[in-house]
């Protein structure tokens, strides 16, 4: 389902990805932890087309979601990298640390932004992953009033429109209460049972307990770490 191969990454001359490369299948979980700053979260852009690698190829299904296209001329010897944003967009829902909720509408009305089939909307909101997000409760409420769990809710279930194959989550547990942490965890266990693929950046322990593989980030190096060490080796990571 994901295949992601030496994708480098730099911000003016301070290098933040060195070649990162995994691999996902359906029905896989990803964990990626780090210290702060590592470059986690320019990874997770990365996957989801909101930034440019310097170099690397991510595929999604077999298709190239960044490339590196044909040199363009005499003093471009290698070519810019191009992405394909109707495959990403097709193939990913993305859940960043800041939410995309536009605060002064409701929460219906943020939703009707990403599922413009209202049938849809409603048949999710009662019986589909916003019902099981719990968004129905307080779909009528302005974004704005929301609190961190409920908008987090609602950013998770905007990352579902259209239900992609592949879910990209940066951090989604941060600073939320246990119960909605625990709520979160549940809706990924059936997520992954329904054979989708979850890419996720996280230091929680719920959320870990779901990876079937784990990476740590570190200095610009991802790195799997063992399932028989990994107590080991998170200890002091952070």
């Amino acid at each position: 389902m994901i295949t992601v191969t030496g994708i480098s990454s730099s911000y003016g001359k301070r290098q933040i990805l060195k070649g990162a490369s995994f691999t996902a299948g359906k029905g896989e979980c990803i964990g990626i932890v780090g210290a702060n700053g590592c470059g986690k979260s320019t990874f997770l852009s990365i996957l989801a087309g909101v930034l440019r690698p310097d170099a690397g190829t991510v595929l999604y299904g077999g298709r190239a979601a960044w490339r590196r296209s044909a040199a363009g001329g005499r003093g471009n010897r290698s070519g810019r990298m191009r992405c394909d944003r109707e495959l990403i967009r097709r193939m990913t829902g993305y859940v960043p640390q800041e939410n995309p909720l536009m605060p002064e509408l409701s929460v219906y009305d943020n939703l009707r932004l990403w599922y413009p089939d209202k049938e849809e909307l409603l048949h999710e909101l009662k019986d589909g992953f916003l019902g099981v997000l719990g968004i129905g409760e307080f779909v009528t409420e302005r974004a704005g009033k929301l609190s961190g769990g409920m908008k987090k809710r609602v950013s998770i279930g905007i990352a579902m429109a259209g239900m992609p194959p592949v879910l990209l989550m940066d951090e989604p547990g941060a600073a939320l209460d246990l119960v909605c942490k625990e709520d979160i965890r549940k809706y990924l266990q059936l997520y992954l049972a329904r054979h989708g693929t979850v890419v996720i950046a996280t230091h929680e322990e719920g959320e870990l307990s779901l990876c079937d593989k784990l990476y740590v980030m570190k200095n610009g190096v991802l790195s799997q770490i063992d399932r028989n060490l990994r107590g080991e080796a998170l200890t002091g990571l952070f």
